[in-house]
């Protein structure tokens, strides 16, 4: 049985649904943003294997030439402030708030060259995604196992150092559309430590203006992303990670009402003091000084 005509009535009904309802609208190119990102997969896991012939941070530069052009699909445009600080040739810890699923868009968009992302193992098996994700070199984490978790973390340490890799994390471990940074779990400021490597913050502006799951908007939009000074850990040791943790969170968190142009919401904690107001949070250290619990899973 021929699959095309199926796959092309499918599509033709969902450009009719568009232009009648918004909510269709938006489904339509949430779906199409996720036939994108399957197909290009795809495609990416082909030229990474005849290019590079396996796993590799390599491969990442093929994938973010890739996933680069999804942009002009959805008339989306990035202007980017300070990218010459990740471009420096040093291993270092780069954290950046976390607001949808188009967030692989901007964080390609800026990608330096032998820069790894953590991810939660869950992801390894969307098909072709996972495996394009594995042929990048991105490092899996199993979140219902702490001590391997831990483990990833303080091999990453070890590894990023020796191999002057980049590695980047989500400090906020999950998606977050509320218009404020969550506060920070600590995996992220205990690697840098521990590495004795910088923390780069980048800081990408609010997409409500073009994107909201709650009002079913998707349309173009331009996002302002921002890359701040580097923060130095030479010298910290674990004791330092609350303040380091609060530094980052609230450098992050003025630029991010600045650059989005809303006002900072009244009486938001932040820092340490959100995380005591319930966010959740394991035991500090493990004897090696590596994070333990949840906090050695707040990649994702």
């Amino acid at each position: 049985m021929e699959l095309w005509p199926w796959l092309t009535a499918a599509l033709l009904l969902l450009l009719l649904l568009a232009q009648l309802s918004r909510s269709a609208r938006f489904y339509a190119k949430i779906g199409l943003y996720c036939a994108f990102c399957f197909t290009t997969a795809a495609l990416a896991a082909v030229v990474c294997l005849l290019r590079h012939g396996g796993r590799t941070v390599e491969n990442m530069s093929i994938i973010s030439w890739f996933v680069r052009s999804f942009k002009y699909a959805y008339g989306l445009r990035f202007e980017v402030k300070g990218r010459e600080t990740l471009d420096e040739d040093r291993p270092c810890v780069i954290i950046s708030n976390h607001q949808s699923i188009l967030d692989m868009m901007g964080l390609m968009e800026v990608l330096p060259d032998r820069c790894v992302q953590i991810a939660k193992r869950e992801l390894l098996f969307l098909g072709p995604v996972g495996l394009i994700m594995y042929l990048g070199g991105v490092l899996f984490i199993n979140r219902q196992r702490s001590q391997t978790a831990m483990s990833v973390i303080t091999d990453v340490g070890e590894r990023m150092v020796r191999e002057k890799l980049k590695v980047w994390i989500y400090p906020e471990g999950t998606r977050n559309d509320n218009g404020d940074l969550l506060p920070f779990k600590k995996g992220a400021f205990y690697l840098a430590i521990q590495a004795q490597v910088p923390i780069i913050p980048v800081v990408y502006s609010s997409f409500s203006s073009f994107y909201s799951c709650k009002t079913k908007l998707f349309t173009s939009g331009t996002i302002q992303v921002e890359v701040l000074d580097a923060i130095p850990t030479r010298g910290l040791t674990v004791a330092d990670v609350p303040k380091l943790l609060d530094t980052c969170h609230q450098a992050m968190r003025t630029r991010f009402f600045h650059i989005s142009k809303i006002p900072p919401k009244n009486g938001a904690p932040s820092g340490p003091a959100a995380q005591e107001n319930g966010a959740p949070s394991g035991p500090a250290t493990q004897e090696n000084g590596a994070p333990s619990g949840p906090d050695a899973q707040e990649a994702q």
